[in-house]
């Protein structure tokens, strides 16, 4: 993949299959109006769409996306020789064409309109258009690094493991359930906030550094809801239902329903009615424990503070479950992948984003990028975070056996079943395409957050 990617990276095409299967696929959404602070018009734009037609008929057709990164808008950057480092938090727009082929058609490097901050298009001089298309990567890079790599999976992944800890005793069942999908997370990142996300890791040279991407999840788990959190809901709401060529979502959703049937055969034993939910103390705890220590306290986030049926619990485990192991493979596993070529995802940019149409050149590009002392602490990171280990448990393997009864037993046993089978049709699948999927392929994940 690596090698593939240093040679399409420039590729427009390749560019937009990132945003679906690539590392960060939770920005992109369906677009049927035009952020007023985005001003592109049809003749930019009416090139690039297919003959006989407009942009206000596509997005009338769900062909027109967009990522939107205000969110980092203001956030200060850290000093680098003496001067602050610029991020550039604005706007991306995507044509899904009659190929279907997502295609970036616009770029906006800041969230208000300037004649200091023009649209982009692929009509301009091509060091121009790739320069653009760098600078968004980063601003998107960073998001993902410390959203939705770090906060979303690891830290969240570590609130449900320590209040699992501290509220079941280890005979309690969904303590049996959950402990294996917990192993080796408190101990990971302990290590990430010494040596990734601290004054002095890695993450500290981003273009934001360290104050920034803690200021960056700062305004993440404020915005956090617990919709975003469950695919098939956050898939729907982001209108993505139907986009072709989205294997994230295609594989992610069939494993979400996989560990659903699990976790509902197990809590429908344990807890045979709603009443039995309701009456579990220890339960009631831990919810609340998660809602208080993991998520503030927000009610506007639909986190529940406490179950009060079968139904909502096993919402609430299978989103636990999928969180710490496909999720973080779908996010984790392919960083070398995508990073190892600093081009095509680079954390740190040196200068400020273009703010003119005028003279470009690969000498203002490689000036741009990281040194070669930077790029090697950045590749050497994800090198180590998405390399394969020997000891590894992937996802619906028990080595250790918590449960005496047959019916838990006999449920494991199928849910494994359930896996191999959507493993062998993710392989097969794959064979046939120029770039394969292979993050959430159920051998290739991890039953925890343990790297």
């Amino acid at each position: 993949m690596s090698e593939y990617i240093s040679e399409h990276w420039k590729d427009d095409d390749f560019y937009g299959f990132q945003f679906l299967n690539g590392l960060n696929h939770h920005i992109i959404k369906r677009c049927s109006e035009l952020p007023i602070n985005f001003p592109v018009t049809e003749e930019m734009v009416k090139p690039l769409l297919n003959k006989g037609t407009s942009l206000q008929e596509e997005m009338e057709k769900g062909n027109i996306f967009l990522c939107d990164h205000k969110r980092m808008d203001g956030i200060p950057t850290r000093m680098y020789n003496g001067e602050s480092l610029h991020v550039a938090p604005g706007f991306c727009l995507f044509y899904m064409n009659p190929e279907n082929k997502l295609m970036p058609i616009a770029i906006q490097l800041q969230q208000q309109p300037s004649e200091q901050n023009p649209i982009f298009l692929p009509s301009d001089s091509e060091s121009y258009w790739l320069l653009a298309k760098i600078f968004f990567k980063n601003a998107d890079s960073m998001e993902h690094q410390a959203v939705y790599h770090l906060k979303n999976t690891h830290l969240l992944a570590e609130v449900f493991a320590v209040a699992t800890l501290r509220c079941f005793p280890d005979i309690h069942p969904l303590y049996k359930l959950l402990m294996p999908h917990f192993r080796y997370t408190l101990h990971i990142n302990i290590l990430s906030r010494k040596i990734i996300l601290s004054p002095d890791g890695i993450l500290n040279k981003s273009s934001l550094g360290f104050e920034g991407l803690l200021e960056l999840q700062r305004r993440a788990l404020s915005e956090m809801t617990y919709s975003t959190l469950c695919l098939p809901e956050n898939i729907t709401a982001r209108g993505l239902e139907s986009v072709p060529n989205f294997y994230y979502r295609d594989d992610g959703l069939k494993l979400w329903s996989i560990i659903n049937s699990f976790v509902l055969g197990v809590v429908e034993y344990y807890y045979p009615s709603d009443s039995e939910v309701c009456r579990d103390s220890e339960l009631q705890e831990w919810i609340s424990e998660i809602f208080t220590h993991g998520f503030s306290g927000n009610k506007a986030s639909g986190v529940p503070a406490s179950f009060y049926t079968v139904e909502d619990l096993t919402k609430f485990i299978t989103m636990v479950i999928f969180t710490a192991s496909a999720q973080h493979a779908a996010v984790n596993s392919g960083q070398f992948d995508y990073y190892s070529w600093p081009p095509n995802c680079s954390l740190l940019l040196r200068k400020a984003p273009p703010t003119t149409k005028g003279q470009s050149n690969m000498k203002t590009i490689l000036e741009t990028l990281p040194n070669v002392g930077e790029t090697v602490r950045f590749v050497s990171m994800v090198w180590q975070l998405s390399a394969k280990y020997t000891d590894i448990v992937p996802l619906g393997f028990y080595p250790t056996e918590r449960f005496d009864e047959a019916v838990p037993k006999q449920l494991i046993k199928e849910f494994g079943a359930a896996l191999s089978i959507l493993s062998e049709t993710i392989v097969k699948r794959n064979s046939e395409l120029v770039v394969p999927y292979t993050y959430l392929n159920p051998a290739n994940i991890e039953n925890s957050i343990s790297i």
